[in-house]
Order: C-alpha cells, then sequence, then structure tokens
C-alpha cells in the first residue's frame, strides 16, 4: 500500500502540477468572481514558475543533497559493491528488447568501474519494477545483461530483483549480501539520493561505505549560477524536491534513522584506519573524478 501511494503521492505533488493545481484554482476563482484573489493567486504561480526556471533554487537544493556524502578512498581489498536500481529505462527495454541507460547511467559505469577494480568482489544490483500503471519488466534484467556485456563474470553477480523503492532496496540487498563483522560493502547511488539510500540501509542494519555518483551540479561558487536551459533548472527543484519529500515521509514512516542522514562518526575504516574512527572524516572533496 505504501508503494502505491506514494507513487500516487507524488504525481499531485510534483512542482509544474501544483502550479497547474493553482492556476486552475485562479481560474475558477475568476469565474464566480473573485477577481483579486484570483489575480493574486495568478501572480503567486507566475512568481513560483520564474523562480523554479530561471534562479539557482534547483541547484542549491540539489547540491544540498549531493555533498552530504563526499566521496571517500576505498582500501586496496572490498567484499562487495551494492548499486541501486534507477539507471535502466525498463520501457525501452520492455518493447525494444535492448539494455537503454537513463540520465543516471553513472550508476551503473561506476559499479563496472569499482567491479573491474575490485576482482574479488561481489556485484549486488538491487532493482525491480518501479512502474504503477503499466505492466513492466524487472530492472535486474537489463542489469544482468549489462553487465554481462561489460566483462563481469556471472557468477560475481548477485541480483536482486523484488525491490520497488529505496527501503525494500535496502531491506533485500541485506538478506542477499549477509554482511559478516569485518567485510567491506561500498553502496553506489545517484548523489542527491544517497542521504535518504544511507537511512535506509542504516535502518535496515546493512553499514555500508557511500560511494556517490550522478553528481548533477557543479562544485563551488558556480552552484549559483543557474543554467541558460530553464528546463534544466526546473528538473533539479523537481528532482530534490522529491528527494526532501522522500526523506521526511521515511524518517516519519520509521524507514530511514534520521531526517537527513549524514556521515557517521561512528562509520567502519575503509583505509586502515582504527576501528570506531570515521571513515569519512578526512575524505577526498565532492569533486567527481574521471571513471
Amino acid at each position: 500500500m505504501f508503494f502505491i501511494v506514494s507513487k500516487l503521492a507524488w504525481l499531485v505533488l510534483q512542482p509544474l502540477v501544483v502550479m497547474a493545481g493553482l492556476l486552475a484554482l485562479g481560474l475558477v476563482l475568476g469565474f464566480f468572481g473573485l477577481r483579486r484573489l484570483a489575480a493574486g493567486v495568478t501572480l503567486l504561480v507566475l512568481v513560483l514558475l520564474l523562480v523554479v526556471s530561471v534562479s539557482p533554487l534547483g541547484l542549491l537544493m540539489t547540491a544540498a543533497l549531493e555533498n552530504r556524502f563526499p566521496r571517500p578512498e576505498l582500501p586496496a581489498r572490498i567484499t562487495g559493491i551494492v548499486v541501486l536500481g534507477g539507471a535502466l529505462d525498463t520501457r525501452v527495454a520492455r518493447t525494444r528488447g535492448e539494455v537503454e541507460l537513463n540520465e543516471a547511467a553513472d550508476r551503473m559505469t561506476a559499479a563496472t568501474a569499482l567491479a573491474l577494480r575490485f576482482p574479488d568482489a561481489k556485484l549486488l544490483f538491487s532493482g525491480g519494477v518501479a512502474g504503477l500503471i503499466e505492466e513492466d519488466v524487472p530492472e535486474v534484467d537489463s542489469a544482468e545483461q549489462f553487465f554481462l556485456s561489460q566483462g563481469i563474470a556471472r557468477d560475481r553477480l548477485v541480483l536482486e530483483g523484488r525491490a520497488r523503492n529505496t527501503y525494500e532496496n535496502a531491506v533485500y540487498a541485506r538478506a542477499l549480501a549477509d554482511p559478516k563483522p569485518g567485510e567491506i560493502w561500498v553502496m553506489i547511488t545517484s548523489a542527491q539520493h544517497m542521504p535518504r539510500s544511507v537511512g535506509c540501509f542504516r535502518k535496515a542494519g546493512f553499514d555500508v561505505v557511500p560511494y556517490p555518483v550522478d553528481y548533477r551540479t557543479p562544485a563551488g561558487n558556480l552552484v549559483w549560477r543557474p543554467s541558460t536551459s530553464s528546463m534544466r533548472n526546473l528538473d533539479k527543484v523537481n528532482d530534490s524536491m522529491r528527494e526532501y519529500i522522500g526523506l521526511a515521509v521515511y524518517w516519519l514512516r520509521g524507514r530511514t534513522d534520521a531526517l537527513f542522514p549524514a556521515p557517521s562518526a561512528l562509520a567502519p575504516s575503509v583505509t586502515g584506519s582504527p576501528a570506531g574512527s570515521s571513515a569519512l572524516a578526512s575524505v577526498a572533496s565532492p569533486a567527481v573524478p574521471s571513471l
């Protein structure tokens, strides 16, 4: 039920849908003769549209999420890599019969790069059917094809195809990985999605090393400079708003360990420092190295 409600709720909470609803309200108010109130609502919509489409609001909202977990340096050996679904276009896979990556493709390419760098590590992919309205195919099917095409041996793959959201990613991934004390599992997902993902994995009892990829904002002062494309600015507001709403709802539902999860001072060491010290206390800057 939570999955269905969350999907339906987001259909009406998206910024453009909210603005369209307000505009419709203005028209109704005008029809009933409440012209001043209708003009006020219409002006509000125009201001909101201007702010989200030409200002750096989306960049700032996204950067706050992306910078929450800097990318750590990894040790010489790791146990496994967990990559969360969301980077595969399953509608293309279903209708054209071939693998297609979407704008979050860095999740898959970064996972491949780490799998090649750490040839003894398992590669666990978690992603099922996230569609609500139409029948779809699990992401895990395309993921298997993709990783095999990149030269990853089949016996290294651990494939999980039931998860429909981030919380289920964490629960089902932990069950498959069955992590033991001292093991190091690296989790890959989009940088803006990392706070919610870490919160869910902590709640599920799966202590992972966050490895954010798929950055959508520049570092430094450039974050104050919006794109010349109004749709790109709007997209960032839309995507980051979804994450903030998701963080709040997951926290209220007890699915994450904090409202806005942050690097823990008790994180396991990933560079050989004594146990109990922070693995993320002395990481590199959040700039993204080439893969």
